[in-house]
């Protein structure tokens, strides 16, 4: 549930076209996604706030919420739930 959604919003954000298809739950981002810089994550959690009506505190993301489609999915439930 939200991965979707999530792959979707990622693609979008880092204009990754077909690629975008081919992420799942268990593909790499920061660090192997050259387009998801310090200014694409900025990008990112607007997008995702603004998609799913939450807000995010800097206090509350780190590297390991992008360290995978699943691991940014679980973060964006986690705010969503909570």
């Amino acid at each position: 549930m939200y991965l979707e959604e999530v792959k979707t919003i990622l693609t979008d954000v880092l204009a990754l076209g077909p690629a975008g298809r081919n992420l799942d739950e268990h593909s790499a981002l920061l660090g192997s996604l050259p387009e998801l810089d310090s200014m694409a994550v900025v990008q990112l959690i607007g997008a995702l706030e603004e998609q799913f009506g939450f807000s995010i505190d800097d206090d509350e993301i780190d590297a390991a919420t992008f360290a995978t489609l699943g691991s940014l999915t679980a973060f964006v439930r986690h705010k969503l739930t909570a």
